[in-house]
């Protein structure tokens, strides 16, 4: 007999899933670091509070810690040149380096147990300038705030505490928008059918000083096919990795970046706020990923896809998330550089097991 609406045992299966999202929502964005103030929070803080119960994965990165590399390029048409006159908007191609990313710092999770999934990207133009960024494909931020993503963080550690996270989701209300897409949105069986969005807002400038603020998303070629949670449960621990190195084998994927124009008075410092979707869009380009690259030693091993890394043309806004993703990104990557020895590399040929 199922629960009534409102009673005890349908609200605490309620918090039960709530728990598992926010869990989902802190490690998906474990990065976001330096939002207060210095005595009070600091990268190195946050990427602490981060590391599951057993201490972390040495050597990996302390998020987003099981992915598969690729190369491609990004071909672009010369539409976004009205926005930007960052050369990778020029008409012609860039090379890319990126990572297909599951948000977990755990390197050995299975893929059918993390809902956020990612998608790293070094762009470099022709003239050798970068654009770095790093998406997800959840359409919106959890939280508005950095101080409420702390709160959050802080609430969803306190695992003896059954009222906290009911006081946090009392406390912040645009949570709501986010475990609902966690909890309801399809999923799908492949990175090549997921959409990857910035959620941070960024500011363009164009060859006439004109300024646009503008959010962007890697919209996929392939159709999605939903999957619910339960099939997936019966899907092969790595899956997402053996089938995205089926499909490039098999052909290029692809990804249409389309830029959405922010209009006077969109929340521009609020990433868990979605814009209206008449807003303008540009297609800028495709990204096309042609060869799946080994991750042990390689081209992403050592890449930090840190999203402030921008060309000319191209600078942050007032959101906060950018920079603070970027200080605890470092953070990070120091530290699993200084643990290169407990990392997994790939034996030399000839080399003794």
């Amino acid at each position: 007999m199922a629960d009534k609406p409102g009673s005890q045992a349908s609200t605490a299966r309620s918090l039960v899933v709530i728990a598992v999202v926010v869990g989902g929502a802190a490690i998906a964005f474990a990065y976001t670091a330096g939002w207060l103030t210095p005595s009070r929070l600091t990268p190195p803080k946050i990427v602490n509070a981060l590391a599951p119960p057993g201490g972390p994965a040495l050597g990996f990165r302390r998020n987003h810690a099981k992915g598969i590399c690729f190369t491609g390029t990004f071909e672009s048409n010369g539409a976004a040149a009205a926005l930007s006159k960052a050369p990778i908007f020029a008409q012609g191609t860039s090379q890319v380096t990126g990572r297909f990313n599951l948000a977990t710092p755990d390197p050995k999770a299975t893929d059918p147990s993390v809902r956020v999934r990612g998608l790293g990207l070094r762009m470099v133009a022709p003239d050798g300038t970068e654009w770095r960024s790093a998406m997800i494909d959840a359409p919106f931020f959890p939280v508005a705030t950095p101080q409420a993503f702390y709160a959050l963080l802080e609430a969803s550690a306190q695992k003896d505490n059954p009222d906290a996270m009911k006081q946090f989701i009392a406390a912040h209300p645009e949570f709501a928008a986010f475990g609902a897409w966690a909890t309801t949105a399809p999923w799908t069986a492949s990175y090549a059918q997921d959409q990857y969005n910035s959620l941070n807002s960024f500011i363009f400038t164009n060859a006439q000083g004109q300024d646009s603020v503008v959010r962007w998303s890697f919209v996929p070629a392939a159709k999605p096919e939903p999957v619910s949670p339960d099939v997936l449960k019966q899907r092969p621990a790595n899956f997402l990795e053996t089938d995205i190195t089926q499909r490039v084998q098999s052909a290029p994927q692809r990804w249409t970046l389309v830029v959405t124009v922010a209009n006077p008075g969109d929340p521009t410092a609020d990433p868990s706020k979605a814009w209206p979707d008449d807003r303008r869009k540009i297609e800028a380009g495709t990204l096309v990923v042609s060869a799946i690259e080994p991750e042990p030693d390689g081209p992403c091993r050592d890449l930090n896809f840190d999203p402030t890394v921008l060309p000319a043309g191209m600078h942050v806004s007032d959101d906060p998330f950018p920079a603070a993703r970027s200080a605890a990104y470092s953070v990070s990557f120091n530290r699993r550089t200084a643990e290169d020895k407990y990392y997994p590399h790939t034996p030399a040929e000839g080399a003794k097991p």
